[in-house]
């Protein structure tokens, strides 16, 4: 039996987990790191933390194959759009890694806006102009760090997404490389042309000399050093994390969709070999396999989901852990009128408004800890919901089923809340780590060890979650959503 070792390197902690190739988990090893907010608004994380935390984990995982030399392949997927530049020579960040959530060049991209880029960056690359992505956070590094645009032009520095900056330091520093899902949310890859964009590169004041090798998502991307890892293995499949999600979901048809809920939710329709668009939803690349065309998806980004359960822990001693949310939200029959909208990072999907804030509204002196905690719930379904309507007007496509993984799916009144406000079955498939299952079967496509037929039919469901809520109280609340969202709209502006 041949074995794939899946890299799932996310916002708040590192994972690695050895799979057979039926798709198994043989054993799995995570670490957290330390998350970074110099200034409000700002996210930021120490590359070489990720890389020790990452590295620690995938020579763990490792010690549980038979021998190294039975694993066929290693995929990785990474939180996207957050953003590494690092010395070539050496391999030292710049500056630590400016993270997706983070807002601190809303300025610049509205001043970028107001000169008329959004068209440009709308047609070639099918995202919206917003700090969310990596092309700011680089100009932003270039233009703080003494020296950076210099040493960039000269060819000295590396820029990468996560899954970048792991090859390159499994690597040894021998493959500086990326996938195209990921060269996707960059905002500098003309997704039609399968290139960097020469003008988005000068629009962003980014050099051609920094940026890495783009590839198919189920490819060759070097093998890790031996000194590293104890041995030369093939990295053969790369993907975002979102990408990687829908994969391992098994929505391989135009039409099939993913919610994945963790740190924020998102939202993934494939939409097959032609990109879609629409207001306020995203097209991207979802993934290319050896031999077959791009595959393209509509996206809705939810900044934050998962996060927001874990502000009523951390920010207000609500909770003792993400676990204990729903105990309290089920002590209550509904929320009593509260509405939570955990703007905290501005809002995506469908408003893109960097400048919202969190807002709680409707509270009475009857208003308990148990309202808060279900209204947290249902703004995670609420914004879901939001993302997914935008996402059917775009495509003429009126959703049938969600299917949904993350951590966040391991609480059933979240997912019987989103079916009640979705009005659509939402389905929990028996392995909930999509993200990691995906990043594995495609290192297997890539290894030669798997095909998709083959995967499509590993896929099993767990738990079918059917909406219960009639249309008129669904309406009611939706009503209601929407009317405090718009209290968070530009709060900060």
């Amino acid at each position: 039996m041949s074995y794939l070792l899946s890299i799932d390197q996310g916002t708040t902690s590192s994972r690695a987990t050895l799979y057979g190739s039926d798709g198994t988990a043989v054993t799995t090893f995570s670490q957290p790191f330390t998350q970074h907010y110099p200034n409000p608004g700002w996210v930021e994380h120490d590359p070489e933390e990720i890389w020790q935390g990452q590295l620690e984990c995938i020579r763990k995982a490792l010690s549980a194959a038979p021998r190294l030399a039975a694993v066929a392949g290693i995929g990785i997927t990474n939180q996207r759009e957050t953003t590494v530049v690092w010395e070539r020579a050496t391999g030292r960040p710049l500056h630590r890694a400016i993270v997706w959530q983070d807002r601190r060049t809303a300025e610049f991209t509205e001043s970028l806006k107001r000169q008329g880029g959004e068209t440009l960056v709308r047609e070639r690359t099918g995202l919206l102009l917003d700090p969310y992505f990596s092309a700011s956070k680089i100009a932003w590094i270039l233009e703080h760090v003494d020296g950076a645009r210099g040493r960039a032009e000269r060819g000295e520095l590396c820029f990468g997404t996560i899954d970048s900056w792991l090859i390159f330091r499994l690597t040894g520093g021998k493959s500086h490389v990326t996938d195209v899902s990921n060269a996707s949310r960059t905002m500098l890859f003309n997704t039609q042309t399968l290139e960097w964009d020469e003008e988005l590169l000068r629009l962003f004041k980014v050099p051609r000399a920094m940026l890495p090798e783009v590839r198919g998502s189920a490819a060759r991307f070097g093998h890790t050093s031996p000194e590293i890892v104890g041995a030369e293995i093939p990295i053969t499949g790369v993907a975002g994390d979102q990408q990687a999600a829908l994969f391992g979901q098994g929505c391989f048809a135009p039409g099939m969709a993913k919610a994945t809920f963790g740190t924020g939710a998102f939202v993934v329709m494939n939409c097959g070999p032609c990109t879609g668009s629409g207001e306020g939803v995203l097209s991207t690349i979802a993934w290319q396999l050896p031999g077959e065309p791009v595959q393209y998806a509509l996206e809705g980004s939810i900044f934050i989901a998962g996060a927001a359960v874990q502000w009523l822990e951390e920010g207000l001693g609500m909770i003792g852990g993400p676990g204990e949310v729903e105990a309290l939200a089920r002590s209550v029959a509904d929320t009593g009128g509260v509405y939570f909208v955990p703007a905290l990072s501005g809002l995506g999907t469908p408003y893109w408004d960097p400048y919202a804030r969190g807002v709680i509204a409707g509270l009475t002196r009857g208003s308990g800890r148990g309202h808060l905690a279900r209204a947290a719930l249902e703004a995670i379904a609420f914004q879901t919901v939001d993302a997914i309507r935008a996402m059917e007007s775009a495509s003429g496509i009126d959703l049938r089923e969600l299917r949904v993984d993350g951590g966040a799916t391991r609480n059933d009144l979240l997912l019987e809340i989103q079916a009640d406000l979705l009005g659509a079955p939402v389905l929990r498939p028996s392995c909930t780590e999509s993200t990691s299952l995906g990043a594995a079967f495609l290192a297997g496509i890539g290894a030669g060890v798997l095909d998709t037929e083959r995967i499509g039919r590993l896929w099993s469901l767990d738990r079918r979650f059917d909406p219960k809520l009639t249309p008129e109280r669904r309406e009611e609340m939706c009503r209601g959503w929407k009317k405090c969202v718009q209290l968070a709209l530009g709060w900060a502006k």
